[in-house]
């Protein structure tokens, strides 16, 4: 079935996903007002599944941009697939409930189409994000995945929430959320970083086996954030392999990256804050790439994170121990 611009992929509970998203994550560069304006362009262009989290601090700005474009007549509510994630210090399963809350209430929605568990550690709860010691140890919270699951499946039992699924979790963690007694509902997709550099082949196979769909975030490399990101690692579109074939089928880097991943069967986030890339970025359905362009993509793979978490290494959950 050849790829559009409104094909989505269907997930394990019935929901339609659409198969390219606009991620919303912004380095603290962009005004609050640049969050808004890109937000309602990227609707204007065409996307219709907006990425979020609580993290990012600008749930108030995406839900403004949301029913701004709601408001005009461009999108209906239902036209929008919007993701929201719990933050580490939330997964205690009585502040699972009120953290999606208080997302819903910044963004003055009635609902999530999607729910994910951020990523599988835990932080201390309370209202601090990144809470430490005073010697700079994170306070690590050790509840129970499981637990969480719990939780999110009530969330969408109460109607706050379509679908629920998690983000940075590895194979194990995965099986321990699918293999749980009573489980309810299972985890619609992982959200992990898949890109040429890491190209995420055994869990993208783990995961279409059991019918969970592997999204991708840093499709195009990273915005090298200080503290998160090594500053010396290589840049995904200034690869040369890439490049090449960029040359070839006469497309930017960026989009062959994007148009590689999807027809891998990954859902990409694309993320950006300039109006021609964030045109161009959605312009990847009117081409195909050969057989033989895809398996020379696939030897570029490093097995090579941008973001490590190291710091949260200490952590039993941290999810980058196991191979994948």
């Amino acid at each position: 079935m050849a790829l559009k611009p409104n094909s989505y992929v269907l997930l394990n509970d019935g929901n339609k996903m659409p198969v390219i998203g606009f991620g919303t994550a912004a380095l603290e560069t962009y005004t609050k007002e640049q969050t808004v304006e890109s937000t309602k362009l990227a609707i204007e262009v065409g996307y219709r599944h907006i990425d979020n989290a609580f993290l990012y601090g600008n749930e108030v700005q995406i839900g403004q941009a949301i029913r701004s474009k709601i408001s005009d007549g461009t999108v209906k509510r239902e036209d929008i697939f919007y993701t929201g994630k719990l933050w580490n210090n939330s997964h205690a399963p009585e502040r699972v409930r009120p953290a999606l809350e208080r997302s819903l209430k910044n963004l003055q929605l009635d609902y999530m189409d999607l729910y994910l568990v951020h990523t599988p550690v835990a932080l201390k709860p309370g209202e601090d994000l990144m809470p430490k010691d005073e010697n700079g140890k994170f306070h690590f919270d050790y509840t129970d995945l499981r637990d969480t699951w719990k939780a999110m499946e009530a969330c969408i039992d109460a109607g706050l929430v379509r679908s629920i699924g998690v983000s940075n979790f590895n194979r194990r963690q995965l099986e321990l959320i699918l293999n749980m007694p009573g489980l309810k509902y299972k985890p619609v997709c992982n959200q992990v970083e898949c890109h040429i550099f890491l190209n995420q082949s055994k869990l993208l196979k783990f995961c279409k086996s059991n019918d969970i769909v592997l999204v991708g975030y840093s499709v195009l490399g990273s915005s090298r954030a200080e503290g998160w990101i090594d500053q010396n690692s290589p840049k995904v579109l200034e690869d040369p392999v890439l490049n090449t074939i960029s040359k070839k089928v006469n497309r930017s880097p960026a989009q062959v990256a994007m148009r590689y991943l999807l027809q891998r069967g990954v859902v990409p986030l694309a993320k950006s804050f300039t109006p021609e890339r964030i045109k161009q970025n959605f312009q990847i359905f009117d081409f195909q790439l050969k057989e033989d362009d895809m398996k020379t993509l696939d030897g570029v793979d490093r097995n090579m994170r941008y973001s490590n978490f190291d710091f949260w290494r200490e952590h039993p959950d941290f999810p980058f121990h196991d191979e994948y």
